[in-house]
């Protein structure tokens, strides 16, 4: 059974809430990625912020982004999926939620994320095709 924590890429990285939109486009920068999972105090998930919601949430409507926090912008019920979750569970809530990148916890931690690299390396163009045509088709571009 190939699971999420097999597919993951290791390594991620939280931005705490209290941390300002100028350093989480900073961090996301230097880990090359396009989104960050939100932490709070307790390192616990409490959203997940992207790259697009930096610039059309905060600096398309003029707000500074040295003054806006990253839990400012955590909206909604953040998905997440234990690392020990087979492969059809992590495309499916990434499928019913429409979701490209998915956070992944082990032991109430965040220890990986899976995105759409992730899964066009380990997943059969069958799977891939399927993935890609629920959560394009009618997705917002989360």
């Amino acid at each position: 059974m190939t699971t999420a924590g097999d597919i993951m890429h290791r390594g991620a990285q939280w931005i705490p809430a209290h941390e300002t939109l100028d350093r989480a486009a900073q961090l996301m920068r230097e880990l090359n990625v396009g989104a960050l999972p939100i932490s709070d105090e307790n390192e616990r998930l409490c959203g997940i912020l992207t790259d697009r919601d930096i610039v059309i949430g905060c600096v398309a409507v003029g707000h500074d982004p040295a003054k806006v926090t990253a839990g400012e912008m955590a909206q909604g019920t953040p998905r997440w999926i234990e690392a020990g979750a087979d492969v059809g569970d992590v495309l499916r809530e990434m499928q019913d939620h429409q979701i490209r990148r998915l956070p992944v916890i082990e032991n109430k931690r965040l220890v990986g994320m899976i995105s759409e690299a992730d899964l066009a390396q380990h997943l059969t163009e069958d799977q891939i095709h399927t993935w890609a045509e629920s959560v394009y088709a009618k997705s917002s571009m989360r």
